[in-house]
């Protein structure tokens, strides 16, 4: 399916390098999921405290015919979300799993093709 994703960064500088980090794990996420319609990721630094650091949040919105998936990684004592690609990399990793979730449910949903064909070419007795 054709999809877009908006990358929205809020309170962080945009960067080349970050938007092609992203892009990455979308097309990971998609590897997953065929059925991706539209996304949004946001990469966002709420807090800005000298004492403990940095601290980033990456949200995110991915749209499936089936269901609306959300992250967000707001970890404000997470000292490994001082780096925002661990940040990145949690929030689409906690998106891959519940993707797979709903794939897994989906396909459990639909009936075998293998089951309905056996079932009626049984002979009669």
């Amino acid at each position: 399916m054709t999809n877009e994703f908006q990358i929205v960064f809020h309170n962080i500088e945009q960067s080349n390098a970050v938007a092609e980090a992203v892009q990455k794990r979308i097309s990971k996420l998609e590897r997953y999921c065929d059925q991706i319609i539209t996304g949004r990721v946001v990469l966002d630094s709420p807090h800005n405290n000298h004492y403990k650091g940095k601290v980033y949040s990456v949200g995110l919105e991915i749209h499936t015919p089936n269901k609306e998936v959300r992250v967000n990684q707001e970890q404000h004592d997470n000292h490994a979300h001082e780096d925002l690609y661990v940040a990145i990399r949690d929030a689409f990793n906690a998106a891959e799993r519940q993707l797979k979730a709903v794939d897994k449910k989906h396909r459990a949903d639909k009936p075998s093709k293998l089951g309905e064909f056996d079932e009626l070419s049984a002979p009669e007795q």
